[in-house]
C-alpha cells in the first residue's frame, strides 16, 4: 500500500488543501460555502471546463490541476455522475484524498473499483450521502433501533425545473433522472431502518424524450417483513415533498424537510442544527486524517435494482 506525503496525518494541526472539481450548482449552492466555514478544509483550487471562481486558482481539467497545484492534498468531484468515475479514479492513482458528490458513480462496479483503488493507494475515499448528515437522521435511527417497523412510507416530490435548471445530463442515461434526489431519501432510509431493505417492485415513467424515469414508484420489504413503500416526482410544482414516515410498535417517527425537521407522534423533537454540508467535510476531514474509506454502495444497489427489475411506462415528452 503506498502511502504518500500530500495530506498532514493524524493529529496535525494544518488545514487539508482541497479542491472542488465541476463548479457547477450543487458546488457553488453547497460546498464553497461549507469549505469557507471549516477550520479543517482550504480551498485552494478550481478545476471545471466551462467555470471559474473569482479568486480561486481555476484549470480546465482534473490533470493541469494536479500537475500545477503541488500542495494538493484533497479533491471534492462534483461533476455530473456521468464523468465522475474516471477523474475520481485519476485523482485516487495521483495519491489524492477524494470526496464524492452523490452518487459516487453511474454503475455499483464503477464504486468497487474506486473503493479497491483508494485501498491501494491508502488514500481516503468518501461516497458523501449528503442527506446522511441531516441533522434529523442521527436521531432518527438511534429512536428507531430496537423497535419493530410496522411500515414505511417515503415521499420524495419536487418541481425539476426549480431545483435542477438546465440540468440537462439528469435526462441522459447515468443521470438517474428523479432518482438523483430519489437516492437521498434511499440513502437515509437504509441509514435509519434497523436491517436491510429488499427491492420486490418497481414501476417508471420515462418521459419519450429522455434516457432516464421522470417518477418512480418503488416496494420494499424492510426490517420485520414491513412494507417500505417510495414515490419519487419530478413534475410536483410549488413547495417540494421530502419525508419520511416510519410506523413501529412503540410510536410513529416522521423526518420531513429533506431530514431537517423530525417529529414522534406529532411533536416535534428538538435536535442540533449542524449544517448537512458542515457535517459533511467534517467526516471528510476524519477520513483524510485516518486515511480511511466510507463508500456505502447501498443507496445506488437499490436504484440498480429498480432499474432492472423495474416496469417501464412511457410518458409525456419533458419540456423544460
Amino acid at each position: 500500500m503506498r502511502c504518500t506525503a500530500r495530506a498532514p496525518g493524524a493529529g496535525s494541526v494544518a488545514t487539508i488543501k482541497t479542491a472542488i472539481v465541476g463548479l457547477g450548482k450543487i458546488a457553488r449552492d453547497q460546498h464553497i460555502s461549507a469549505v469557507a466555514a471549516s477550520d479543517r478544509i482550504e480551498l485552494v483550487a478550481i478545476a471545471s471546463p466551462h467555470d471559474q471562481l473569482d479568486g480561486t486558482p481555476s484549470f480546465p481539467d482534473i490533470e493541469s490541476l494536479i500537475r500545477e497545484t503541488p500542495q494538493l492534498a484533497a479533491v471534492a468531484i462534483c461533476t455530473p455522475p456521468q464523468t465522475r468515475c474516471r477523474i475520481a479514479r485519476y485523482a485516487l492513482e495521483h495519491g489524492l484524498h477524494v470526496l464524492l458528490e452523490k452518487p459516487p458513480g453511474t454503475t455499483v462496479s464503477q464504486v468497487l473499483e474506486l473503493i479497491a483503488t483508494a485501498e491501494r493507494e491508502g488514500v481516503a475515499l468518501f461516497a458523501s450521502w449528503h442527506s446522511r448528515h441531516a441533522p434529523g437522521v442521527e436521531p432518527a435511527r438511534a429512536w428507531l433501533a430496537g423497535r419493530k417497523i410496522l411500515g414505511v412510507k417515503i415521499a420524495w416530490k419536487e418541481d425539476v425545473r426549480v431545483w435542477h435548471p438546465g440540468q440537462d445530463w439528469l435526462w441522459k442515461a447515468g443521470g438517474l433522472g428523479v432518482f438523483d434526489p430519489g437516492i437521498n431519501a434511499i440513502s437515509i432510509a437504509t441509514k435509519i431502518l434497523p436491517g436491510r431493505l429488499v427491492l420486490e417492485d418497481a414501476e417508471m415513467d420515462f418521459p419519450l424524450n429522455c434516457e432516464t424515469p421522470i417518477a418512480a414508484r418503488l416496494l420494499w420489504t424492510g426490517p420485520d417483513r414491513a412494507p417500505v413503500h417510495a414515490e419519487f416526482d419530478f413534475r410536483q410544482t410549488g413547495a417540494p415533498t421530502w419525508a419520511i414516515e416510519v410506523i413501529t410498535d412503540r410510536g410513529r417517527l416522521t423526518l420531513l424537510k429533506g431530514g431537517e425537521a423530525l417529529t414522534i407522534d406529532d411533536r416535534i423533537v428538538a435536535i442540533d442544527r449542524v449544517p448537512e454540508y458542515a457535517s459533511l467535510y467534517a467526516h471528510f476531514a476524519g477520513l483524510v486524517e485516518g486515511r480511511r474509506i466510507d463508500a456505502d454502495v447501498a443507496p445506488l444497489q437499490h436504484v440498480a435494482d429498480a432499474f432492472l427489475c423495474g416496469r417501464r411506462q412511457d410518458v409525456a415528452p419533458f419540456v423544460a
